[in-house]
């Protein structure tokens, strides 16, 4: 499965960043770890301007989250959104709850969901295998962290 590449670790140096944005090439987008909602995120189009943005972002995320972790991510231009969601339990059944477009944004926020959306049957097959190796818990209780369960 393809996806986009970027940065999710635990190294913060500025200048480990900065290199890690100019292997992702830009334009990257600076996302605060912990966060949500659009904020703590900015858009990097130049390599000049990574540090300030970057510190800019840091400053938001430690006031919004109380925490300061970044991730980088390559910014896609005219991205198509597309949720796919799976339900699970704890004894490995799941049921795929269908896909949405939420490709109708503003500020980095969903305006618009729709189910419209009908993906390849291959793509669908692909992102459930792909989801099956991971557990994740968050229903009727805090989300934990993502925990590889495959083999």
């Amino acid at each position: 499965m393809q996806v986009a590449p970027g940065y999710h670790s635990a190294n913060q140096d500025p200048l480990h960043l900065k290199e890690e944005a100019a292997k992702i090439k830009y334009p990257v987008l600076i996302k605060a770890w912990h966060g949500g909602g659009g904020k703590g995120m900015r858009l990097v189009e130049h390599e000049d301007d990574f540090l300030d943005a970057l510190d800019a972002c840091k400053r938001e995320a430690m006031k919004s989250f109380n925490n300061d972790q970044v991730l980088l991510e390559k910014f896609i231009v005219k991205p198509r959104h597309v949720e796919y969601q799976v339900f699970g339990d704890s004894f490995g059944n799941a049921v795929h709850l269908a896909e949405r477009d939420c490709s109708v944004q503003r500020r980095h926020q969903k305006v618009h969901e729709s189910r419209v959306v009908a993906l390849p049957l291959l793509l669908a097959m692909e992102l459930a295998v792909f989801s099956s190796h991971f557990f994740f818990c968050s229903c009727g209780r805090p989300p934990r962290a993502l925990s590889c369960c495959a083999s």
